[in-house]
């Protein structure tokens, strides 16, 4: 696995609060990814991180929070995050889903914020030093050349996966990892809507 982004974990922070809220409130039900992060967004709406982010590159952000809940003994937030088509977690989902569901809406979700801010700390250290932020129109210049010199690769590619390719390269990830990135997370969480 690719270790973590800046991006994956400042989003990846935000989605943590969005899922404790949304297992207080509503107890045990899912939400898609597209709400999730529409969830975000209104809870911190000058986040411009956040307001860039799209539902293909939620993967990585859903794996920070897994990590996060198994890190402190919570239960899994993470499961509560579905794709639109099949109203469940995408295929790299572990678990029992329904027993995951029950054990988060059973939780006392208070005490996560608390614990959060560390945790971010302490990924952020773990970011490769090779991960260097650029801003959006050197990636998307850079994202083009390899583009240009890789259509067929590229053929695929939907306007949201070329933002999130974007989002990973402002990241300090390449462009060949961060396409790689996103086609495993069309993979491995289905249907991203």
């Amino acid at each position: 696995m690719i270790p973590f982004t800046f991006n994956d974990i400042e989003v990846g922070a935000r989605m943590v609060e969005a899922l404790a809220r949304q297992a207080t409130s509503l107890p045990g039900m899912p939400i898609t990814y597209s709400d999730l992060l529409t969830l975000a967004r209104s809870m911190h709406p000058k986040d411009e991180v956040l307001g860039r982010a799209v539902p293909v590159g939620i993967g990585p952000k859903l794996q920070f929070v897994e990590g996060f809940c198994a890190s402190h003994g919570f239960p899994n937030l993470a499961c509560l995050a579905v794709n639109r088509e099949t109203l469940r977690p995408g295929p790299a989902y572990q678990g029992d889903w329904e027993a995951d569901k029950r054990a988060v809406a059973g939780f006392n979700w208070s005490t996560a914020d608390a614990q959060l801010a560390g945790y971010v700390e302490a990924m952020r250290a773990k970011v490769p030093a090779r991960f260097k932020p650029r801003k959006e129109r050197p990636a998307d210049v850079a994202w083009y050349a390899y583009f240009c010199s890789h259509r067929e690769a590229c053929e695929t590619l939907t306007s949201e996966d070329k933002r999130e390719i974007i989002n990973q390269m402002m990241a300090g990830l390449d462009p060949e990892t961060a396409l790689a990135r996103v086609l495993a997370a069309k993979r491995d969480f289905g249907s991203t809507q």
